[in-house]
């Protein structure tokens, strides 16, 4: 079974930094292309980057460089580095996964993070 456990969020300050983390396991992580979405209060969920299974990476345009995804194919996660976070960063971040073999995507359970001085 597909699952997807999120982990290192938290509370911030402004300007500073989080690292995020996805575990995947139940498909073979490295044939796939990974997300993170998030979803502030008030907000619809959005698109935040993805990284396909070449690596190649996307961002959304808000991200403005200071968030970078990259993926540790050995260790099945995806990573989330988030720099000069700002308070319209809280959110709650999602990974997802769009699992070629089943057609479908997946989403962990999300975790918070807090940007606040």
């Amino acid at each position: 079974q597909v699952q997807l456990v999120e982990s290192g969020g938290g509370l911030v300050q402004p300007g500073g930094s989080l690292r995020l983390s996805c575990l995947a396991s139940g498909f073979t992580f490295s044939r796939n292309a990974m997300w993170w979405y998030r979803q502030a209060p008030g907000r619809e969920r959005e698109l935040v980057a993805s990284i396909s299974r070449e690596g190649s990476t996307r961002y959304a345009d808000s991200m403005k460089g200071r968030f970078t995804i990259s993926r540790d194919n050995a260790k099945n996660t995806v990573y989330l580095q988030m720099n000069s976070l700002k308070p319209e960063d809280t959110a709650v971040y999602y990974c997802s996964a769009w699992v070629n073999v089943y057609g479908s995507r997946y989403w962990g359970q999300g975790t918070q993070v807090t940007v606040s001085s």
